[in-house]
């Protein structure tokens, strides 16, 4: 691959980056001051930032930490929590099946907010898509990281209360929706995904309603699509 088309990849790809950009310096700079104000300095919220990268679980890791639980109760927290991965995962996996060498860190660096920006984009022709898609995924990781370096520096100087800081992730998600609810062509998926995890909140409750949510969403979107595909066929 030539080191111009890896360029217009790139230059392709931080537009689309910037929402998240504005979001996640924000994010990591509050996980920055959270760290240091619970007794964690800049190297841990670097170190975890580069190599766990997993936003919310980061946020969960701080009370962990702080409190010293049992490993094993961490450990499946950490996988109730991650659970909406597995099919965020299956739904790349024909986007990053030819992807060589840079599969491995699209698998790792696949957040949220980069499945929101990765999952209906399309690069035009002559701009290669995987290095398009691996630009989107460490321009990402890039804010986070130095997002959560500038806050580990700043918390050092911190005397207010950092109570409720953690809300900025949820923040981030609702601009990511309205964005993405703009920017589509139809909103079935988006009804699906509002009702369908609004119905699991009521049945089985705030703490375990994701994977029951995510899982309803699957079969919905899977059986609308096979719907549409037998009236495709249909003469």
């Amino acid at each position: 691959m030539s080191k111009k088309k890896k360029l217009a990849a790139l230059c392709y790809a931080f537009p689309r980056t910037m929402p998240v950009m504005a979001g996640y310096l924000v994010l990591g700079a509050a996980y920055g001051i959270l760290m240091n104000v619970n007794g964690f300095g800049i190297w841990w919220a670097l170190l975890i930032s580069v190599f766990v990268y997993a936003g919310s679980l980061q946020y969960l890791g701080i009370t962990f930490f702080a409190a010293a639980v049992n490993p094993w109760y961490a450990f499946f927290m950490s996988l109730m929590l991650n659970a909406r991965h597995l099919f965020y995962g299956l739904s790349m996996l024909d986007k990053y099946k030819d992807a060589g060498r840079l599969k491995p860190y699209l698998i790792f660096s696949l957040t949220d907010e980069t499945f929101s920006v990765l999952c209906n984009e399309e690069p035009p022709e002559g701009i290669p898509k995987y290095w398009v898609y691996f630009f989107v995924s460490i321009l990402d990781q890039l804010y986070w990281v130095t997002g959560a370096v500038i806050g580990a520096l700043a918390g050092t100087m911190i005397t207010f209360s950092t109570a409720g800081m953690d809300f900025a992730l949820t923040a981030l998600f609702v601009v990511i929706f309205i964005d993405q609810w703009k920017s589509g062509k139809g909103h079935q998926a988006a009804f699906v995904g509002v009702c369908a995890s609004a119905l699991c909140v009521v049945v089985f409750g705030q703490s375990v309603f994701i994977v029951p949510a995510m899982i309803l969403i699957l079969v919905i979107i899977t059986a609308g699509y096979f719907m549409e595909k037998r009236k495709e066929q249909q003469p």
